[in-house]
């Protein structure tokens, strides 16, 4: 028989949750991590110009744009997204964005949390941090915590 934890529900109002700052660019705020339930879940704000490069991650990716314009790229095809558009890339499967708009406002969704480690030692505390971009911290957290393969530099 397999025994199950019962899990409290989680309630996060506008604006909650634990907020970090991505040396990739961006503030994430985690709305759903390891610690609430096998599910990663966070609002993503970022600002024009903000890119990924060429990237795959173990598990699939949903991306749903609450606000702003991203171009978003899948395999060799790219794909402009506003508000309510709505991304999943699959498992293994290369992908990259860049912000096109001043502002944008993102959904992050992963159905496990597998990727967690590398996005949070990827990340520092958003108070008291300098915003600063630090892709040499991405690559460290790649290696150390998994979660991503970078493939190729941005293609925009």
């Amino acid at each position: 028989m397999i025994e199950r934890t019962t899990l409290a529900p989680v309630i996060r109002r506008a604006g909650e949750g634990e907020k970090l700052w991505f040396f990739g660019g961006g503030v994430f705020t985690w709305k759903l991590s390891s610690a609430n339930e096998d599910i990663g879940l966070w609002e993503v704000d970022m600002v024009e110009g903000k890119w990924t490069p060429i990237h795959t991650h173990p598990v699939s990716e949903s991306m749903w744009v609450l606000d702003g314009q991203i171009q978003y790229r899948v395999n060799d095809d790219e794909h402009e997204l506003g508000a309510g558009d709505f991304v999943m890339v699959p498992a293994g499967v290369p992908h990259a964005f860049i912000v096109k708009s001043p502002k944008a406002k993102v959904l992050g969704i992963q159905q496990t949390c597998e990727c967690e480690p590398f996005y949070r030692g990827a990340s520092e505390p958003l108070e008291g941090s300098s915003c600063i971009v630090d892709f040499d911290r991405i690559a460290q957290s790649a290696q150390e915590n998994g979660g991503i393969e970078i493939v190729g530099p941005p293609p925009f």
